[in-house]
């Protein structure tokens, strides 16, 4: 059977310090991550037709997933898929990308007006859940909002994680501050690179 694994990181776990803290790190990618991958992998099991399927295809069609797991896929398929896009398009420090960044500043009139409409919609997602930087089919880019692990329609360029296990250690309650320091650490290059694919 293929099995998902979680991916490998580009950074040594303090490396997101102080922004991320090295606890967070550890408990979001290695408990809360892997027991997505574990949960996805013992959900289809079963299943051997579906375990050659990509994350994507699965997520995609899962009105072809058979409805006794298709919760089971949704949810551990979508944590997982999710929390590979959230570590991928992190780095120390943070790194640029001048002329995608560019392009989102012409988007939203300046650069100021899209990280401060991003950081509005992580901090009004209800409970658990996301929001993404996405690319539609016609090119355009868009901030999404979505609950628990959803995933949606789209290319998938930026996603931030806001249920709590990702900042509460260090942020307790205040997510404002998790939001406002998570910018530090996005990794434009890697996200404009998903742009131009």
């Amino acid at each position: 059977m293929a099995k998902f694994t979680l991916p490998q990181l580009n950074y040594k776990f303090s490396e997101l310090e102080p922004y991320i803290d090295v606890a967070t790190v550890e408990l979001h990618y290695g408990k809360h991550h892997q027991a997505y991958t574990d949960k996805l992998n013992l959900a289809l099991e079963a299943y051997p037709d579906l375990q050659s399927k990509s994350i994507e295809e699965l997520l995609c069609n899962l009105e072809a997933v058979p409805t006794e797991i298709r919760n089971a896929v949704r949810n551990n398929g979508g944590g997982y898929y999710n929390h590979n896009l959230y570590w991928k398009t992190l780095t120390p420090n943070g790194r640029t990308d001048s002329a995608f960044q560019g392009t989102i500043a012409k988007v939203w009139g300046t650069w100021e007006k899209f990280v401060e409409e991003f950081s509005q919609k992580a901090l009004t997602q209800f409970g658990s859940g996301w929001v993404w930087l996405v690319q539609g089919a016609d090119s355009k880019l868009s901030i999404v909002q979505t609950s628990n692990q959803d995933v949606p329609a789209g290319k998938h360029l930026l996603a931030l994680d806001v249920w709590e296990h990702a900042y509460y250690l260090k942020y307790q309650n205040r997510r404002a501050d998790y939001v406002q320091n998570w910018w530090k650490v996005v990794d434009w290059e890697a996200v404009g690179k998903l742009a131009r694919q």
